[in-house]
């Protein structure tokens, strides 16, 4: 027996989580949001624990230091798959197909997204402020040195730039959430989140709600990053590009593949039974 689902049916497994999400009360999905973010703030503080604590071996192998950051930070989206939490990010593929579907309207669509968006962000500040300012991570080298310069490049890329790497980013975070409900096992839950998400922290793109980890505990810690460029530099550019790398290449695509083509189908097999039937003259073209 096959220990995973085709790809039509993990699109359908997939798009059923949607219809969990909007059953439970707006309490319950708000703390979900709130277990993701600190799960994705976990993932981030993890990888720059492992990758800033090797400076001699970072400056002879930076791109095994980035593979070394790339391969840890995936745990936190294993642990909101795993427990059923929310995240903003994988929201935007899956909303996506179910607005689509018309599963559910606009309205909800655009609340949801919100209000996931919110309490992410609650989340990522557990972490941050108390779970790794509080407790002196990240201020004595070499993590700090490390950590503030990794912040400090995140806000200072051109506006286009940060855009292009969200959309980079969330494709391949939400494809690791899709790969994700293909296995029948946790083991292969695992390896299916964890090979996408490895892929876009390794390259570099650009993840709204691990920045709103990342960057606001370097500016607790003492980097020189302002709010006002976080917002407006990193976050608002790469927010925009992960809702439409979910939505477009995740979302609509296997909405598409899986639903739109589907339903096209079954409208031309019904007019080619119609125009076969004998209620059908083919000598005027007319219904007799």
């Amino acid at each position: 027996m096959e220990n995973y689902y085709n790809p039509k049916e993990t699109t359908l497994s997939f798009l059923s989580s949607v219809k969990a999400k909007i059953e439970i009360p707006i309490a319950q999905f708000s703390l979900l949001a709130i277990l993701g973010g600190a799960f994705i703030a976990f993932g981030g503080l993890l990888s720059i624990m492992v990758s800033g604590g090797m400076p001699g071996f970072g400056a002879n192998n930076p791109g095994l230091v980035q593979f070394i950051a790339g391969a840890l930070f995936p745990v936190g989206l294993i642990m909101v798959s795993i427990t059923g939490a929310d995240l903003f990010t994988s929201d935007c593929a899956v909303f996506t197909l179910a607005t689509l579907k018309r599963e559910v309207n606009y309205k909800l669509f655009v609340k949801y997204l919100i209000l996931s968006y919110v309490f992410n962000f609650v989340g990522t500040q557990i972490v941050a402020f108390l779970l790794a300012y509080q407790v002196g991570f990240m201020q004595t080298n070499p993590w700090a040195d490390y950590f503030h310069l990794y912040a400090e490049k995140k806000v200072h890329q051109g506006f286009s730039t940060v855009f292009l790497k969200g959309i980079g980013a969330n494709w391949l975070v939400c494809l690791g959430m899709f790969m994700g409900y293909s296995a029948k096992d946790i083991i292969g839950k695992c390896i299916g989140i964890w090979i996408p998400v490895m892929l876009f922290v390794t390259l570099g793109y650009e993840h709204s709600i691990a920045n709103l980890f990342f960057i606001p505990t370097a500016i607790y810690t003492g980097a020189d990053i302002a709010v006002y460029d976080f917002i407006l530099k990193n976050l608002l550019p790469s927010t925009i590009g992960n809702f439409i790398g979910g939505a477009v290449f995740v979302g609509m695509a296997y909405w598409y593949l899986y639903f739109y083509l589907e339903l096209n189908n079954i409208i031309k097999r019904a007019l080619e039974k119609f125009l076969e039937s004998s209620f059908y003259c083919y000598t005027c073209s007319c219904l007799v």
